[in-house]
């Protein structure tokens, strides 16, 4: 085989994303033939040479996993803490999974939702760049409920480090009641980018700190029946929905503020436009007009999974 760049050998066999292998390179954990290289851009040939990276053998892939794992809190969202705290991999480890996989993205300690792992280097480096745009959807609890000023400023972008966010959808999915200090609301917020924290730290700076957080969405992926700690294989037509919305080319969303002002001015509350808008954008699996649904068609209540999700 022809000699290929040595971050690209090292996320195809699934060891990392190709931005991470770049940092392995450059951090002197990789080597070939045993020697150490650290020189971007060098390469390899992955049949002849030997690869390691922190001293383990850089295989070639096998069958690639793309898992979906509903994430408790209380969990680490990395293969291994220095801390020694719970981490997403010990939930798969539990569950049988051996290959090596990780996370896609991050969800931080506290918070909950959904969250994929795969083996694919290069498709998880293409889901997690910015250029596309991938939105993931949140519904976040927080204190009190914000007036339509700071809707309006979390869907514009707040200033976060000095470099404002990308504009996001952003409704009141629910207003809590009966609380001991009030009401309180749940939003429903979908973001295209995955600064650190982002979620509470923009609910913050508008004055209503997040006291529960959790995704329910990733692109078009959703699933309301995975419990937390379980987790579940993507079907074929989740994963070709990841890689089609991959492929696509980039697409400016600096209109996506305008429009979320229009459709909440007709409805202030509603609770389920942001899914049906962004599942519009990126279906699962689209079907030509006049074809007739099936129990597997996403849109069909018969469509409720029959696999059942493990649990870690």
């Amino acid at each position: 085989m022809a000699a290929i760049r040595l971050q690209k050998i090292i996320s195809t066999a699934g060891v990392a994303s190709r931005r991470t292998a770049e940092s392995l390179i450059v951090e002197g954990r990789v080597t070939v033939n045993g020697e150490t290289v650290r020189e971007l851009g060098s390469k390899a040939d992955p049949d002849a040479d030997d690869i390691r990276v922190d001293g383990r053998r850089v295989k070639s892939p096998g069958r690639r996993r793309y898992i979906l794992l509903n994430k408790p809190r209380g969990y680490i969202t990395t293969r291994s803490d220095p801390q020694r705290r719970p981490t997403v991999i010990d939930l798969l480890t539990t569950g049988g999974v051996r290959e090596y996989v990780y996370p896609v993205g991050r969800l931080d300690y506290d918070s909950e939702g959904l969250l994929l792992l795969t083996s694919d280097g290069e498709l998880a480096e293409k889901l997690m760049h910015p250029r596309h745009e991938i939105g993931r959807e949140y519904h976040v609890r927080v204190r009190g409920v914000p007036d339509e000023r700071g809707i309006e400023r979390l869907r514009k972008g707040i200033a976060l480090d000095g470099e404002r966010t990308a504009p996001a959808t952003v409704e009141i999915h629910r207003v809590i009641e009966s609380t001991s200090h009030g009401p309180d609301a749940i939003l429903s917020m979908v973001i295209y980018e995955g600064r650190n924290r982002q979620v509470r730290r923009m609910c913050e700076a508008i004055g209503h700190p997040v006291s529960r957080l959790k995704r329910v969405r990733i692109g078009p992926i959703k699933d309301d029946h995975i419990r937390p700690g379980e987790f579940r294989d993507l079907d074929a037509e989740e994963i070709a929905a990841l890689q089609r919305l991959a492929a696509r080319p980039h697409v400016a969303r600096k209109h996506v503020a305008r429009d979320a002002r229009k459709h909440a001015a007709r409805d202030p509350v509603r609770t389920s436009h942001v899914a049906r808008d962004d599942v519009a954008r990126e279906p699962v699996n689209p079907r030509p007009t006049g074809r007739p649904r099936t129990p597997r068609d996403p849109r069909s209540p018969a469509s409720r999974r029959t696999d059942r999700p493990r649990r870690g």
